[in-house]
């Protein structure tokens, strides 16, 4: 009796044991099977950068810079950042120098100017802006990019940041065409004999929106609307600028304000691929000296329900893949409520966090994206609930900003499971999955992408689902030496924690709602 009664507690261990053992996914991936070459993963510093980079303590500017560039390790392997390659720089127009006259609400979003009302350049401004980006060179970020979202205001026609008529056309002064190119390439030059060269050069942001308020109504921002034949004219003022004053910097365009403007929509600022990149288009710009075949695009507004997601950017990439293009996503955060997904209430950290992992990888999977930039590093904000906004939430002490403390959310280290270790030059990898899922319902599940040099291989897997799973990759082409594995959880402290990889036979757990990055080595 005792036999048999053991042998039934024997049979009921085993299976407890296989029921309760995650559910595995075999990917396949074959090396030679490349995708899109990887440019660059980035972040802006905005806004709120000037006051904190003058006035905020020293330790707590240092340790935002350390979270954003670095690439070192701690004494437990853990990453001491996420080792960004592009930082995006806001040229100003002005507002800041305006004051309240600017019509800008909020003083923290208006933004100084290196050109004076006399024509002369005031090299002083925006001395926070290049504090940080300063620090992103000495950390060894490899992309620069400068973008302006207005004209300097004494070239705008209404003397502001923004739009005050709705007429849905720029607010350049048709004369000051080649003195707006002309200031943006003084100001690369500038920064090139201080040794801070900008790689990329962006003349307009999100040509789509009117940036509309009346007078006395209140803005929010710097601003301008762009028709598409406006910004040829400046996309050539500004390549005779770089031209002149013997610039390597390229051009980058659009910004548009929704990927889906970049090969449909409709109005005077749509189907952009197209317009300036079909060579038969009135408004090609195939031939200019500085501006690469790169097309830029911003993530908001689009990312609301799986398969309308995957559909858009599948758009993006064919209509990029037709006319020779490579496409980046220069912008995003979680603006609109998709993040939500039908839930109601404050959303904790760690599924802001899965959302915008989920964004990024459909964007390089899907939209082929070569880079992918966010807005903003840095507002203030909680840091545990509802972080759609930023990467380090801030708590200012006061309302001037001049002192606060910082708090690195769960979305820095979900932008940092990609930007740490995949790094430029590095390509894509197409690869097989076992379990036939469509690509909405993997959305639902367990997300993986990977991404090899001649050295590594990289894989970043994303539990989407409330179970924790398996993975385990078959790999031809690449004989693995060691990896390491970088897990990011819901629970305080765990972010990007290193551990080893043992046989792959074995696979790799992901936690239920987890993030894990897997580096092999050759």
């Amino acid at each position: 009796m005792k036999k048999i009664l053991y042998l039934a507690l024997l049979s009921l261990t085993v299976l407890v044991a296989y029921a309760q053992k995650p559910r595995e996914l075999v990917i396949k991936i074959n090396t030679q099977n490349k995708a899109q070459k990887i440019d660059n993963f980035g972040a802006a510093g905005a806004w709120f950068t000037e006051g904190i980079a003058k006035n905020w303590p020293t330790q707590n500017r240092e340790q935002m810079a350390e979270w954003l560039f670095s690439k070192e390790f701690d004494a437990n392997g853990n990453p001491k950042g996420i080792g960004l390659s592009a930082w995006r720089f806001n040229i100003g127009g002005g507002t800041a120098e305006q004051g309240d006259s600017s019509g800008i609400t909020d003083s923290r979003k208006r933004v100084e100017c290196f050109l004076r009302p006399d024509g002369t350049y005031d090299w002083s401004k925006q001395a926070g802006y290049i504090w940080f980006t300063k620090k992103a060179k000495e950390y060894g970020v490899e992309n620069l990019i400068a973008f302006s979202n207005t004209p300097p205001v004494q070239f705008t026609k209404n003397g502001r940041g923004y739009k005050t008529t709705k007429d849905y056309v720029s607010n350049l002064k048709p004369e000051h065409y080649s003195d707006y190119a002309g200031f943006l390439a003084t100001v690369l030059k500038h920064f090139d004999r201080e040794g801070l060269h900008f790689n990329y050069i962006s003349p307009v942001n999100e040509p789509q929106w009117d940036w509309y308020h009346a007078p006395g109504q209140g803005a929010k921002q710097e601003g301008s609307r762009w028709r598409n034949d406006e910004i040829a004219h400046v996309a050539k003022s500004l390549d005779s600028a770089l031209t002149a004053t013997g610039s390597t910097s390229k051009i980058l365009l659009t910004e548009a304000a929704q990927l889906d403007y970049l090969y449909t929509k409709t109005g005077n600022a749509n189907q952009q691929t197209q317009a300036f990149f079909n060579p038969k288009s009135k408004l090609s710009l195939t031939n200019l000296k500085h501006l690469p075949a790169l097309i830029g695009g911003h993530s908001y507004f689009t990312d609301k329900g799986d398969s309308a997601r995957i559909a858009i950017r599948r758009h993006v990439a064919d209509t990029a893949a037709k006319y020779g293009t490579t496409f980046w996503q220069t912008e995003y955060s979680m603006l609109a409520d998709g993040y939500r997904e039908g839930k109601a209430g404050r959303i904790p950290a760690i599924d802001c966090a899965l959302f915008l992992s989920k964004v990024i990888h459909d964007d390089l999977v899907y939209g082929h994206a070569a880079a992918w930039q966010l807005w903003n590093s840095w507002e203030p904000g909680n840091p545990d609930f509802d972080t759609r906004y930023y990467l380090i939430a801030l708590n200012p002490a006061n309302k001037e900003y001049t002192n606060g403390t910082i708090t690195a959310t769960k979305n820095l280290w979900a932008l940092g499971h990609y930007s740490r270790f995949i790094r430029p030059g590095m390509h894509r990898l197409n690869i097989m999955r076992n379990d036939g899922l469509t690509p909405t319902q993997i959305a639902q599940d367990l997300m993986v992408s990977a991404y090899a040099s001649e050295k590594e291989i990289v894989l970043v897997a994303i539990n989407y689902s409330n179970e924790e799973r398996d993975l385990k990759p078959e790999i031809s082409g690449f004989k693995v030496k060691s990896g390491e594995v970088y897990l990011t959880t819901g629970e305080k402290g765990v972010d990007m924690r290193q551990g080893k990889v043992g046989s792959l036979k074995g696979g790799v757990n992901v936690p239920a709602r987890g993030m894990v990055t897997v580096v092999l080595k050759k």
